[in-house]
């Protein structure tokens, strides 16, 4: 995901991605900045949630938890998931792209939002179970694309036929991983 953030650095108009996505660069106001707001604080949250994994880092250093934690939620809900809906409006893919890229992104904010007023309230086991949901979307970076990698090697789609498959499979099979850990926790 560095890499890939790496090649944005520094900022153009028509690198990567965003070669393809001409007519919004040309014809959105703010698109472009959008767009940067999006990779550029996507990457730091997804480093973020690595961390906040790690039950020894919040065994032996609740503070820097906390502290990464606030990190985390702050820029998902101000940067990454406001930045991330107004790019879904646009998403390749036509319609169904769309409303996956969009129903990401507030479920993206939502989850965050919950699993932080849960802390707030003392509510740990709610806490655990949004900031999971929460890391299950920030995680989509990764999981799309690795099934366009998959989709692509093994069937050869067209382009837009990838796009409108990998912006469902990058984030629900996540979700309904954690969905299942969740309901098997609650079991126990």
């Amino acid at each position: 995901m560095i890499k890939l953030t790496w090649q944005y650095v520094p900022f153009g108009d028509d690198v990567a991605f965003l070669q393809i996505k001409q007519t919004e660069v040309e014809r959105v106001p703010f698109y472009v900045d959008f767009f940067y707001v999006h990779v550029y604080s996507a990457i730091f949250v997804l480093l973020a949630g690595f961390f906040q994994l790690n039950s020894t880092l919040l065994e032996k250093f609740p503070a820097i938890h906390r502290n990464i934690g606030k990190f985390y939620v702050i820029v998902i809900l101000f940067l990454s998931a406001p930045s991330g809906f107004f790019i879904g409006l646009f998403a390749n893919g036509g319609f169904y792209s769309k409303i996956s890229f969009v129903s990401l992104s507030i479920l993206w904010f939502y989850f965050t939002l919950k699993g932080f007023t849960a802390i707030k309230n003392k509510n740990i086991t709610s806490h655990k179970a949004f900031m999971l949901r929460s890391f299950a979307l920030t995680f989509s970076a990764v999981t799309l694309r690795f099934w366009k990698i998959v989709l692509v090697h093994l069937f050869h789609p067209a382009p837009m036929d990838v796009y409108q498959i990998i912006a469902w499979l990058g984030w629900v099979p996540n979700l309904l991983i954690v969905e299942y850990y969740l309901y098997n926790q609650l079991k126990k």
